[in-house]
């Protein structure tokens, strides 16, 4: 058994051994073959620029953004390709296809369970001569899109919020800003519980450890530190290795191991027990903008300005696949779909793409927001009968995403349909997180505006919106924003048919 992240940093640490860089001279083909290794490309890659040095311990307005690129590159949609069903999705088997090397077993995805609803013909009687009659199928509850609604604004960070994560539980969530500290909250009440501070430069990322205790976050100062949430201290162990701006981290499902995604272009593997690196992999020929472990953390995905999308064997450090679209557009942002079979990625062509990894293909596009400039991330989630009517296979899912204009917009996952477009912040929309528990399905946003705003999906009225600072609770006026595509209203029940493809549903 694992011991817990909270239990693992308290042995005295030793130094850090000195990280060999590449310098990545060379130059691979355009289409990486699924076993290479590469530190560069050959891509065409927009410029990626610098933040200001931490130097004063001062950051300017530009210092907002999490990472800038200059190149805007033209949408293509992808082929449509999926269909799932919220099983399949969320509860798909783990076992891959991909086969980098010819000893590398690999076992075939099972068939996915469709139920059928077969209309049952009344049987015919002989003794009368009524004619026989077809009964109504018995009624089936569809699934049905509940619009998410502000329910309240905190405030508390002096710049822009650039991450916001909800811990594994769901009672707290934990934000970081470019003021260089990291804040956490209550998400039942808003209220400020602690702020973290003890980074030099910006917080760029944070991560929540499984046990729901530690929090671990990235910084411009180039250290990764660790967090006891409930004492609201700083373990005495920093995590260093990298030699430039970290931008991304996740933690292992078993809290024991922390990937990590920097602007050295590297992406670094850390055995929390020894806060040492285990592995540093020569991942890019770019700034790394996004990372993030598989459900049994077998696999780690990581992504980068050079428009590239690499998959990695955890346990041995090798590059299963490398997935690029034909447009190269930069990739700012990446996840991996609950069920392990999809990554879900930000390019700053303003398209969010759903990728199949185990072939290689981009199955899904979504667009309708705009990011052409910022690292934005989003997050997943289930929509359907809120109360448990309709069956799991008949749920849905989809995908959200923030955007530069200050909306936030929600597509399905299948039918790329807009569930939902909603006006959430005063500029870019930086991070997303949703939570779905107990009955309660919350968002949680945050943005260049300094705030951090709890989203609720309720079917009444709004409630009163409330304001919530550090230091307490003050009234706000009701809230009266649109919920919808384009100003009109969604309270009708949706039913996207499935398509024809190799699944059949999602969450």
């Amino acid at each position: 058994m694992v011991e817990s992240a909270s239990d693992l940093l308290y042995a005295p640490q030793a130094p850090a051994p000195k990280r060999r860089r590449i310098n990545g001279n060379h130059s691979p083909s355009r289409y990486s073959s699924p076993d290479e290794l590469a530190a560069s490309s050959d891509h065409g890659t927009p410029t990626f620029h610098r933040r200001t040095s931490s130097k004063n311990l001062s950051r300017t307005s530009a210092e907002t953004q999490r990472r800038s690129y200059e190149e805007d590159s033209p949408a293509e949609d992808s082929p449509d390709e999926l269909d799932h069903t919220i099983h399949t999705f969320y509860r798909g088997g783990l076992r891959r296809n991909l086969k980098p090397t010819a000893s590398r077993h690999a076992t075939p995805d099972a068939p996915s369970e469709i139920s059928l609803l077969t209309p049952i013909q009344a049987p015919a009687s002989p003794s009368t001569s009524v004619p026989p009659t077809t009964p109504l199928p018995p009624a089936v509850n569809e699934a049905r899109y509940l619009p998410y609604k502000q329910q309240m604004v905190l405030k508390g960070h002096r710049k822009g919020v650039a991450a916001v994560r909800f811990s594994p539980k769901g009672d707290k969530i934990a934000s970081c800003s470019a003021d260089a500290t990291i804040r956490i909250w209550e998400t039942s009440t808003g209220n400020h519980l602690h702020t973290l501070e003890g980074h030099l430069a910006g917080v760029s990322t944070i991560a929540w450890s499984p046990d729901n205790r530690v929090l671990a976050s990235g910084s411009d100062d180039k250290s990764i530190r660790l967090w006891d949430t409930v004492a609201g201290k700083q373990y005495p162990r920093q995590l260093l290795g990298h030699n430039n701006y970290i931008y991304s981290i996740a933690f292992s499902p078993k809290g024991n191991m922390i990937v990590s995604g920097s602007y050295d272009e590297a992406v670094f593997l850390w055995d929390v027990r020894t806060a040492r690196p285990m592995r540093s992999l020569p991942a890019h020929s770019d700034p790394v903008g996004g990372v993030d472990f598989i459900r049994d953390g077998t696999l780690i995905v990581s992504c980068a300005g050079d428009g590239l999308i690499r998959i990695w064997d955890t346990a041995t450090g090798q590059c299963l696949r490398t997935l690029v679209h034909e447009d190269n557009a930069p990739v700012s942002s990446v996840r991996f779909a609950p069920n392990g079979r999809f990554v879900l990625a930000w390019t700053l062509d303003s398209c969010v793409r759903l990728w199949n990894y185990h072939d290689g293909r981009c199955v899904k596009t979504y667009q309708g927001h705009q990011n052409v400039k910022y690292s934005l991330s989003g997050a997943f989630g289930v929509y359907g009968d809120e109360n448990g009517e309709v069956p799991l296979g008949e749920k849905k899912a989809f995908a959200a995403s923030g955007s530069e204009t200050g909306e936030i917009v929600w597509w399905d996952v299948v039918s790329k349909e807009v569930l939902q477009r909603e006006a959430a912040h005063e500029g870019c929309v930086l991070g997303l997180d949703t939570l779905a528990k107990d009955g309660l399905a919350l968002a949680v946003s945050c943005g260049l505006d300094k705030t951090i705003r709890i989203w609720e999906r309720v079917s009444e009225e709004p409630r009163l919106e409330m304001e919530h600072f550090e230091d307490g609770m003050i009234g706000g006026d009701e809230f009266a924003g649109q919920n919808g595509v384009d100003g009109e209203t969604m309270d009708t029940p949706m039913k996207m048919e499935a398509e024809e493809g190799e699944v059949d549903g999602v969450s």
